[in-house]
């Protein structure tokens, strides 16, 4: 695995929460930064991402507004940081990385096992 996600869990609906994207066989500043969410019953959609030098593209209308990205070079991770949680964003999430953002699952060369976000009251 090169990449792990992890800060999932149980939120209520409204609420926050960040989740993480970590590396350790290479640098994520050299890459750009997809996220992605399988629903329950759905096809795995990508969310947002974060160029290398740090701007992001959105590819969920939903996630605009709501969710921002950051990074700690020094810890070699990335940020998803989820504002206003909805019951529709309950998902396991995936971070990865490939030279330059796209949507396409497919693109990307490297993966991370996901972490599961629960939006319920």
């Amino acid at each position: 695995v090169q990449l792990q996600a992890s800060g999932g869990g149980l939120v209520q609906p409204g609420g926050s929460l960040r989740l993480s994207c970590a590396a350790s066989a290479f640098r994520l500043d050299y890459y750009a930064i997809g996220w992605f969410r399988l629903a329950p019953g759905k096809e795995r959609e990508g969310v947002l991402c974060f160029h290398h030098n740090d701007e992001v593209t959105y590819y969920s209308d939903s996630a605009k507004g709501r969710f921002t990205l950051s990074r700690d070079k020094a810890k070699n991770t990335v940020y998803l940081q989820m504002e206003r949680l909805m019951a529709e964003d309950t998902a396991l999430y995936y971070c990865a990385a490939r030279i330059h953002c796209s949507a396409e699952e497919r693109d990307y060369n490297y993966w991370g096992r996901g972490t599961l976000v629960t939006v319920s009251s």
